[in-house]
């Protein structure tokens, strides 16, 4: 029997069974999601002249115009698809790696990179949000991120954020909804895995906890607070089964 008021999280826990990492599927609803920027790429035009007068009876050839000399240059990916590849890069690497130190850098370097939305609005108001946060602001904060999410829906470090708070804050069922999001837009999101097997934990959810934090670990499998936590989960777990 469901204890009363615990099926959402039930719920919310279903998530890590229909979510699988990210592939070229998650990348691609990300990129449904997120405004694509496209880049200004200007292009310098010349002045052909001519080698030679033309002979006698001899028509000139029209010169080509400037832009067919660029013709075959490919355009530069858009900013977004260039944040794409290099959180691609990164993520497979963190999956590989073998190391806590090098896992310790990717997962600064990835951060840096899902807290770029590529607006200088929304970061600079997600940069009053963090300082918000750091003095315990919550209200303050979360009426920031509120903005954000209203400027930018596709910005999983925005739903992350907000998620945070409002656990913070006190309430969870917000913050699992948000984290819902985050799962939504970049399944990769350690960060929101961690988070939500830390709210099932606290509400005594500690199978489906354990669950998050495991797809976490797949993700970054040197990172040593996932790590700790899939041990200290799979011992408790253990020990309630004698």
């Amino acid at each position: 029997m469901v204890r009363p008021g615990c099926a959402v999280f039930i719920a919310f826990a279903g998530l890590l069974g229909a979510a699988a990492p990210a592939s070229a599927d998650g990348a691609g609803r990300l990129s449904n999601a997120v405004r694509i920027v496209t880049p200004l790429a200007a292009q310098s035009r010349g002045v052909v002249v001519a080698d030679s007068e033309p002979r006698e009876g001899q028509d000139s050839a029209p010169a080509p115009p400037a832009d067919a000399f660029n013709a075959d240059r490919p355009e530069p990916p858009p900013p977004a698809q260039m944040r794409r590849q290099k959180l691609d890069d990164l993520f497979a690497r963190l999956a590989a790696s073998t190391d806590v130190a090098e896992t310790n850098g990717l997962v600064l370097a990835i951060d840096r990179l899902q807290l770029d939305s590529g607006s200088n609005t929304s970061d600079f108001l997600m940069a009053r949000a963090i300082a918000a946060i750091e003095t315990r602001s919550f209200e303050t904060s979360l009426a920031l991120l509120d903005k954000i999410i209203v400027l930018q829906p596709g910005w999983a470090e925005a739903w992350n954020k907000r998620a945070t708070v409002r656990h913070l804050a006190g309430d969870d069922r917000g913050s699992m909804a948000d984290i819902a999001h985050v799962l939504i837009l970049e399944p990769r999101h350690f960060g929101a895995l961690s988070g939500m097997g830390m709210i099932l934990e606290g509400r005594g959810f500690r199978d489906e906890a354990l669950r998050a934090y495991r797809r976490a670990l797949e993700i970054a499998p040197q990172l040593p607070s996932l790590r700790a936590a899939v041990d200290r989960l799979t011992a408790a777990l253990a020990g309630q089964g004698l």
